[in-house]
């Protein structure tokens, strides 16, 4: 899906409200972190996000007109840091294929926060670009950096990405990212059942004893593009047992509330690993996370079928005030919690256009 042609314009309340730096939503959950998306365009042609299928060459990807610039980017993420957002992770897509995206970190780098603490800003990445860019967007204000990375087998790798890109080209922009002071590094690995699952060991022990955290990802039902099947599915529980079997794990405590990832880490003092398991142990309940689209739609879940015009505010004049009211308004509506409603058929979605999921390629991760 190129865009979510079904995305409402957002209403301005008549009573406008300055932000207080706390805004929950209809269950209670706090607005905590900003995710943006800076292009709907990939690189690579993973099986689970952008299979080739799909996204080929005829694939109609957003003109660069739709795009909200660096500059309405800045604007709107400081309208949610006035809200209480802390934390802002640009995600894509590739974002590094954005072009001059130092210039957007610098932005918000410099974005005024209601408790005088710097945002936590952070990028997600296949790495493939990595190598180059690390040390410029360290300077212009980047954090840290989160590097998908599905397997250490440079065969299963490139049968991944499908686009016959090596794991020694990722690895050199992790050192890269690491040399440059972008850490800790996140190391994100989609496990898919019968097709990389094989490599979980392999890559555990690849970065057990280093500061890269692995995290294992479940595979999940995000847009309608993937085929996905629960019989794919490799619960976490079963990723902790096989791991633990060679190199045994206990549990940790989370850094925060609605921390997406479980902690464990290894008895030995090896490290830790994460397991992501939005199938089959829901996070819903504390879930802080909203997500900004390439064209300026406003998404309350990753698995949201439906999105928010904000672009449409911002293009028409509409001041600070009554687009954050706007957003605010937005907020406590939000009741989102797919991960623990589910079905088995999240595949038929697919078929109905009222219902169809969005492509985690538009939204991010």
């Amino acid at each position: 899906m190129m865009a979510d042609a079904r995305a409402p314009a957002m209403a301005v309340p008549p009573t406008l409200e300055a932000p207080t730096g706390l805004l929950a939503d209809a269950l209670g959950r706090p607005l905590h972190d900003l995710r943006i998306s800076v292009t709907d365009r990939c690189n690579f042609r993973c099986v689970y996000c952008m299979p080739k299928e799909v996204f080929d060459k005829n694939y109609p990807y957003l003109p660069h007109s739709s795009l909200l610039s660096f500059e309405e980017i800045a604007r709107v993420a400081s309208l949610f840091v006035a809200h209480g957002v802390e934390k802002i992770r640009l995600t894509g897509g590739e974002p590094l294929l954005r072009k001059d995206l130092e210039r957007l970190v610098a932005q918000l780098r410099a974005l005024p926060t209601p408790s005088g603490r710097p945002l936590d800003l952070t990028l997600t990445t296949n790495g493939s670009l990595l190598a180059r860019k690390a040390r410029v967007l360290k300077d212009a204000g980047l954090d840290r950096v989160t590097v998908s990375l599905d397997a250490i087998d440079d065969a299963v790798f490139r049968r991944m990405n499908d686009v016959d890109f090596s794991v020694a080209d990722v690895l050199n922009g992790i050192e890269a990212a690491q040399d440059a002071g972008l850490g800790p590094i996140k190391v994100n690995m989609v496990v898919k059942g019968g097709m990389n699952d094989d490599q979980v060991l392999p890559m555990a022990r690849h970065f057990k004893g280093s500061p890269t955290i692995l995290r294992f990802i479940e595979y999940m039902d995000v847009g309608a593009s993937n085929g996905w099947n629960m019989d794919e599915v490799v619960p976490s529980r079963e990723l902790v047992r096989r791991i633990s079997a060679e190199m045994p794990l206990e549990p940790v405590d989370p850094n925060y509330t609605g921390e997406t990832a479980a902690r464990w880490r290894y008895v030995d003092g090896g490290g830790e690993v994460g397991m992501i398991s939005s199938v089959t142990q829901a996070f819903c309940q504390d879930c802080s996370r909203i997500r900004l689209s390439t064209e300026g739609k406003l998404y309350t879940c990753l698995f949201a079928t439906r999105g928010h015009d904000l672009r449409e505010l911002l293009r028409s004049g509409r001041s600070d005030a009554e687009m954050s009211s706007a957003i605010a308004r937005m907020w406590r509506q939000r009741a989102d919690r797919y991960s623990e409603t589910r079905t088995l058929d999240t595949a038929g979605l697919g078929g109905d256009p009222s219902r169809r999921k969005i492509e985690m390629s538009y939204i991010g991760g």
